[in-house]
């Protein structure tokens, strides 16, 4: 298996902006390399369900990002959607995984068929071509045929479909604890220990 040492998030116009800002801070303090790209719809998200603000330009993002999480140098790297020479875009240096997060069904379905006219969408082609680690977390209900039929194609190649469902077998007090649920199982996916909330059969100090 491969060891799993950079991650590319990318975050897009679904609803859901909060579990992919917090799926970045928890790699970060994984110490993680984590490349970051994101899409214009995902910033009018981010201002509706946040309140945020996401800088424009992707130098300022980035300089954000680090003001909020303080990575070590070198740890994060933020790209726009037209930096073909970033790395994520050639499958000589791709990331050793990908998480889309929250993934839109306009995504989703670009990546199903191969569309690439932007780099979240080539550095999924990417991922795939590659046979390295890919996962979706899409958010939409209720799903039409043509979702479905989205995700089982991209299932079928390999690719992890994650939606963000939060259990309440954890008894979750807080949004953000709803939230940690669902990076919990991201970040399961990519084989990155946290401590997020007690496992099944657990108890909160982790024992049976």
């Amino acid at each position: 298996m491969r060891k799993i040492d950079t991650i590319t998030v990318a975050l897009t116009g679904a609803s859901g902006l909060p579990y992919g800002l917090r799926l970045i801070e928890c790699l970060l303090q994984a110490k993680k390399r984590v490349w970051v790209m994101y899409s214009q719809a995902a910033q009018v998200v981010a201002k509706q369900e946040m309140g945020l603000t996401l800088p424009s330009r992707p130098e300022a993002f980035q300089q954000w990002l680090q003001q909020q999480h303080q990575p070590d140098a070198g740890q994060l790297a933020v790209f726009g959607r037209e930096a073909w020479f970033a790395p994520p875009a050639s499958g000589s240096n791709p990331a050793d995984a990908m998480v889309i997060c929250p993934c839109s069904m306009g995504t989703l379905a670009a990546v199903a068929h191969g569309m690439s006219d932007n780099l979240i969408e080539r550095a999924a082609d990417v991922m795939i071509k590659e046979q390295r680690k890919l996962i979706l977390v899409p958010r939409e209900t209720p799903l039409s045929v043509i979702h479905l039929e989205n995700m089982l194609k991209l299932a079928r190649l390999g690719v992890c479909i994650l939606p963000p469902e939060p259990a309440f077998y954890t008894h979750p007090q807080t949004v953000a604890d709803m939230v940690d649920f669902v990076v919990a199982r991201i970040l399961d996916q990519l084989d990155v220990a946290h401590q997020l909330h007690p496992r099944w059969g657990e108890d909160k100090h982790g024992t049976s």
